[in-house]
Formats: C-alpha cells, structure tokens, sequence
C-alpha cells in the first residue's frame, strides 16, 4: 500500500476530486498555503494498493496543468527601498508536487 501526497493548486482541486472518484479512489483534501507565492494550496492524501498508484499519478498529471502567472514581486524589507519598483512578474504556477510514500500498516477503526 502507498499514500500518494499531492499538493496542487487550488484552481485544478474540484477537478481533481471528480477524476479521482470518477476512477474509485478515496481522498482527502486539506487547505494548506505555498511558500513562495504565498497563495492557496490544496494538499491531497490519497491511500491506494501498489498496482494502483500508475493510475492515480496519471489522473493527477492529467488534471492538474501548470499555468503562467502575473505576480507582484515582494518589496525589500530593510536597507533603502527607492530603487524599488515593483513590477509584476511572470512566473509559472500549477501543477503538482507528489510524494509517494510507503505505507507500513493501514487501519480504519
């Protein structure tokens, strides 16, 4: 057994939770906030059997595309800050990080 870890965008979420119950497996969402845009995030722990795991990284990838993204750059906290012009920034956002972990014991009580 495998717990797949994927943390996602929260734009691609709902749709990722259909691809997943549309193919039988079970999921559980929780809000969580990224690091380096600061913005919303959606962390998704799915339990599968081993044979099963090819199947859920494909819906993953599938539903979750990355996406170029228009952000302001954040402003320098000490030192002189005239020089500063914050203009937006693209960056590339989206996707998915996955951690697929191995799962020694599983128990539902």
């Amino acid at each position: 057994m495998k717990l797949i870890l994927a943390v996602i965008q929260d734009q691609d979420s709902n749709k990722l939770m259909n691809a997943l119950v549309d193919n039988n497996f079970r999921a559980t969402k929780l809000a969580s906030t990224g690091g380096f845009l600061k913005s919303g995030n959606t962390t998704f722990m799915i339990g599968t059997e081993d044979i099963r795991v090819d199947r859920a990284l494909q819906i993953i990838k599938d539903n979750c595309k990355s996406r170029d993204q228009l952000v302001a750059p954040i402003s320098p906290m000490g030192g002189n800050a005239d020089s500063y012009v914050p203009y937006p920034v693209e960056v590339e956002v989206g996707g998915a990080t996955v951690f697929v972990l191995p799962i020694e014991n599983f128990l539902q009580f």
